[in-house]
């Protein structure tokens, strides 16, 4: 078989819209540095998009290939429509050289860029998979029903019929999802996450208590993810007055933003703030770089009890940095988790995520053979080489049917 020439198509990959954005870099990284003889070219299609209100776009080079590691990126002006990330430039591009590639992976559903995108892929007869992101569970097909039942009906199900598979990212995701009546084969291949090189975790340590002034015998909650009402603060914060309630020390490091919903950042915001337990907690906001890796590097536990959740990229990341996690059971890729002891996984409610909570911020030694678990598990099952294998010989067998 000749060597692929694959596309990724996407909203966005700014940082700012987390990790299923962010993830394809990781991915394409991976996949072009496969054997030559399996893969010639891989390019990103995206737009400049930088947050839907109050961020310039992306400062990036339009229209024109950018190389990145081992892969190209081409970037668009967002235009019309800058808040859903729509480019009239993108889908132009894309129908004049839909023909030059074997295969596209299409990220994302109920977002217009990758609707059309995939419209047009079939229309050029260009075999493409689609990634949902969770937009196929019925929690999130909650949001806005009505207008995702007509979208769903009139574009989506027939780009899903059309496409050469759906890609879940975990068993869960795949059996839970509505698929709208279309017989499109589900493929499961989990993200990957990069481990991560850490600073020392005892200066990381040092740093960051003198930094947001947190005394040294408070076990550091983490939260980095992006803030919003899916992922549980209505439980998180009623779990924290309790600790705080029954005496129970730490320090809340909430790591995270939410560009398409400033309101609602802003009320968690105001919510940590005005809390019993406020000099307990830090709102850091939006993090990378440098900052980042130490607050990885020193945090004691992860705590992410979303509602639903396809992946869970934030908790691979943690893991990979050898932190415990304490995760909802909708966090799609829980069973993993469970089976290698690297954490505590719990039901949506606050009762159960308190007790998790206490039990690790009162346990260092738990704590430590948990988050080396964690570690462990990450490297196993979630390296991007492996996974990057699986992808390739996956798009292989899709274009020999």
């Amino acid at each position: 078989m000749k060597p692929l020439k694959i596309l990724q198509i996407v909203p966005s990959i700014s940082l700012v819209y987390g990790g299923p954005s962010q993830m394809i870099r990781g991915l394409s990284a991976a996949i072009a540095q496969q054997p030559a003889a399996a893969v010639s070219q891989v390019t990103i299609l995206t737009t400049d998009s930088n947050g839907d209100v109050d961020e310039t776009p992306l400062d990036v080079p339009l229209g024109v290939p950018v190389a990145e590691d081992g892969y190209e990126v081409i970037y668009f002006r967002c235009s019309p429509f800058r808040r859903y990330k729509f480019s009239t430039g993108l889908l132009t591009w894309l129908w004049a050289n839909a023909h030059r590639y074997d295969i596209a992976h299409i990220h994302a559903l109920f977002s217009p860029v990758s609707t059309t995108a995939a419209t047009v892929c079939r229309w050029k007869n260009l075999p493409y998979i689609m990634r949902p992101l969770g937009t196929l569970d019925p929690a999130d097909l909650q949001k806005k029903k009505q207008i995702k039942k007509i979208y769903a009906s009139l574009l989506e199900r027939p780009n899903l019929a059309g496409a050469a598979a759906i890609h879940f990212t975990s068993d869960l995701e795949s059996k839970v999802s509505e698929r709208f009546g279309v017989s499109t084969p589900g493929k499961v291949i989990p993200l990957g996450v990069a481990l991560p090189t850490l600073p020392d975790q005892s200066a990381s340590q040092l740093a960051i208590r003198e930094r947001f002034d947190i005394p040294a015998e408070r076990p550091i909650i983490l939260f980095m993810s992006r803030v919003d009402p899916k992922k549980g603060f209505d439980l998180l914060l009623p779990a924290l007055d309790k600790l705080h309630q029954d005496d129970k020390p730490f320090h809340f490091l909430l790591c995270g933003a939410n560009p398409q919903d400033r309101a609602y950042e802003t009320s968690i915001k105001g919510q940590v703030e005005s809390s019993a337990w406020a000099k307990w907690a830090t709102v850091v906001g939006f993090v990378s770089g440098e900052l980042k890796a130490q607050i990885l590097s020193a945090a004691d536990v992860f705590v992410l009890p979303s509602y639903y959740e396809n992946f869970g990229i934030a908790v691979a990341e943690a893991m990979a940095a050898k932190i415990p996690v304490v995760i909802s059971d909708q966090v799609h890729i829980w069973p993993v988790i469970k089976a290698s002891e690297a954490g505590w996984v719990v039901p949506t409610e606050v009762a159960a995520l308190t007790a998790a909570l206490s039990e690790a911020i009162a346990q260092p030694e738990m704590r430590s053979q948990r988050g080396e678990n964690a570690q462990r598990c990450a490297k196993e099952n979630y390296s991007w080489d492996a996974i990057a294998q699986l992808m390739l010989i996956t798009y292989q067998q899709l274009l020999l049917k």
